[in-house]
């Protein structure tokens, strides 16, 4: 089974690679990409609330702040997600630092839609992207690789962002933005993972896809609704589901005693003739009863009689 997850990592690094390569090849190819002011045109402009100027696309941003604040807290307090590495730890708390971030910088922006503002919208989104690559990294294939990344990662989104504000060119950005969207996917399918419930990655990358759909139409979705919301306060909601499914995974989640795909945990890859036990670690739903955790220790997820208590190296 050693040859089957180096087969799988191995695949997951040669899709990585081929993303890397084409994405940089359209960088070349591509003109400079300027950021349109039309961005800045919102559907819905409406003063609803305290004469808070686009009440709906500043309002709807408070979710990032209660996740994102939670999430901080939990992974840094205690170990309450078991985390194996302080990779896992720093990546973690990035991340829902990057959410709750987003809270403050997409309402001020929001408040008066201008270029200046639109930095410190982007600033807080790039550390989130970033970080969720490195974990990857760090949970899938190295988890020293992924550790000494995560600086050097959180610093090229930064750059990006400060790369578009200082010559108007928007690929780096997009770059940044757009490479976890096609790369985690792939990945969670392809590479063995660390932990049960990894299909939840799956479900979070469908949101984040949704979203950009509900952006994309923006004024589309204000006129099917009535003029009630628009595209852009929708895609504030089902970005801010995003880092609620990834907590609800953290909560579930359990170690696993053999690595797995997510592909040959249904049957597609290498180990498809495996035990089908598979099919019961936990990954059937985000929500498990109370016995989870001994039908986790029968079923192989974690070694029998080990501690229940989470560790940290």
């Amino acid at each position: 089974m050693g040859r089957i997850r180096d087969v799988l990592r191995h695949r997951g690094c040669l899709y990585s690679a081929a993303c890397a390569a084409l994405l940089l090849l359209l960088f070349a190819l591509v003109p400079p990409i300027p950021q349109p002011e039309a961005y800045h045109r919102f559907a819905d402009r409406r003063t609803l609330i305290g004469g808070v100027p686009n009440t709906l696309n500043v309002v709807s941003n408070f979710p990032f702040l209660i996740i994102g604040v939670f999430g901080l807290v939990t992974a840094l307090h205690g170990n309450r997600f078991g985390f194996t590495c302080g990779g896992e730890v720093a990546g973690w708390a990035c991340f829902f630092l990057g959410v709750a971030a987003t809270a403050f910088g997409s309402a001020y922006y929001h408040l008066r839609p201008n270029d200046g503002r639109l930095v410190w919208d982007r600033l807080p989104m790039t550390v989130a992207f970033t970080s969720l690559v490195v974990l990857f990294v760090v949970e899938r294939l190295s988890e020293r690789g992924g550790t000494v990344a995560l600086l050097p990662a959180l610093a090229a989104g930064i750059a990006s962002v400060a790369y578009w504000r200082l010559t108007d060119d928007l690929r780096p950005y997009l770059l940044v933005q757009f490479v976890p969207l096609l790369l985690l996917p792939a990945l969670a399918l392809l590479t063995p993972a660390k932990y049960s419930h990894s299909a939840a990655w799956l479900g979070a990358a469908a949101c984040y896809a949704a979203a950009k759909l509900a952006e994309v139409g923006d004024g589309l979705v204000f006129r099917l609704s009535g003029a009630v919301v628009s595209g852009h306060t929708v895609k504030h909601l089902l970005a801010a589901a995003v880092p609620v499914y990834l907590l609800l995974m953290l909560h579930r989640r359990a170690l696993l005693a053999e690595r797995v795909s997510e592909l040959e945990r249904w049957g597609w890859g290498p180990g498809r003739g495996r035990e089908k036990a598979g099919e019961a670690t936990g990954q059937e739903g985000l929500f498990g009863d109370e016995e989870e955790g001994a039908a986790q220790e029968s079923q192989g997820l974690l070694p029998r009689g080990s501690s229940s208590e989470p560790r940290v190296s």
